[in-house]
C-alpha cells in the first residue's frame, strides 16, 4: 500500500510516518522541510515531499508530480494551523488579522480541496482507496470554542468528507473524518505510551491513541469504511 501523509514532519505526521505501514508498504511524507533526521523503519520504502501547503497552487502541482507514476492508495491530509492565540484565554476574534484569516482558510480549505481534486485520479486506480482527513473536536457543532477561522476549516472537512462520498460511493471511495481532541505532540513513539498518556493529567492524547486508530482504520477490508470518529481526551469536559 502507497500511503501519502500530508504535515508528516512533526508532531501527529512524525508519529504517522514512524507508526503506520507493514513491510512492502510505501510511506510519503510531505513537509514544507524535510527533516534531517528520519529513523528508518524496517521493510518500509520512506520518501519525502518538500512542499508547502500555505501556497496551495505550487504545493498541489509539486505533490502531484511526485507521485504521478507510481500512484497513490491512500492520503492522510493532517495539516491545519490556527490563530496565534487559539486555545488561549486571551483570544479575541477581533484581534484577528485579515491576512492570518486568508492564510488558514488557503492551507485548511483550499489546498486540502485542490489536493484531492487532483490525486483523486490516481487514488480511483487503486483497489482499495481512502482518504482520511485530520478534524479537530473543534470543528463539532456546539463545540465549546471561540476560535472562529480554525473552528469553521475543520467544520469543512466534514462538508469535504460528506461530498465526496456521495460523488464517488460506486467508485468504492473510503473518506473518513478523524475529529480529535487535544493532543500531547511533545512525547512522541519513542516514549513509552502509559508514560505520554500522563502528560496533561487527563487532558491530552497520546499520538500513539491516534496513530493505533489510523492503523485500525486502514486495516478495513474494502467491503466497510469509518465514516466519522471523535477522539476527545478522556477529561476535556466539553464531551
Amino acid at each position: 500500500m502507497k500511503t501519502l501523509v500530508i504535515g508528516a514532519s512533526k508532531g501527529l505526521g512524525k508519529a504517522l510516518m514512524q507508526g503506520l505501514g507493514n513491510p512492502g508498504d510505501t510511506l510519503i511524507g510531505v513537509a514544507r522541510a524535510i527533516p534531517p533526521h528520519v529513523p528508518a523503519v524496517a521493510g518500509i520504502d520512506t520518501r519525502w515531499i518538500e512542499a508547502d501547503l500555505a501556497h496551495p497552487a505550487a504545493a498541489v502541482a509539486t505533490i502531484t508530480e511526485a507521485v504521478a507514476d507510481q500512484g497513490v492508495d491512500t492520503l492522510v491530509y493532517n495539516l491545519g494551523i490556527w490563530e496565534p492565540l487559539a486555545f488561549d484565554p486571551a483570544y479575541d476574534f477581533l484581534d484577528d488579522q485579515d491576512a492570518q484569516i486568508e492564510t488558514m482558510i488557503g492551507c485548511n480549505i483550499t489546498a486540502t480541496i485542490l489536493l484531492i481534486k487532483r490525486l483523486l485520479p490516481l487514488l480511483l486506480q487503486s483497489q482499495h482507496p481512502r482518504i482520511l482527513l485530520t478534524g479537530s473536536t473543534s470543528g463539532l457543532p456546539r463545540s465549546g470554542r471561540p476560535e472562529v477561522t480554525f473552528g469553521a476549516s475543520k467544520f469543512a472537512l466534514q462538508g469535504i468528507a460528506d461530498a465526496l462520498r456521495e460523488g464517488y460511493r460506486y467508485r468504492r471511495l473510503g473518506v473518513t473524518c478523524l475529529n480529535l481532541g487535544y493532543l500531547n505532540t511533545e512525547d512522541g513513539l519513542e516514549v513509552p505510551v502509559a508514560d505520554a498518556a500522563q502528560r496533561g493529567e487527563g487532558a491530552l492524547i497520546p499520538v500513539h491513541d491516534v496513530v493505533q486508530v489510523v492503523r485500525m482504520v486502514l486495516s478495513l477490508s474494502p467491503a466497510s469504511f469509518v465514516r466519522e470518529l471523535s477522539l476527545p481526551a478522556i477529561l476535556d469536559d466539553r464531551f
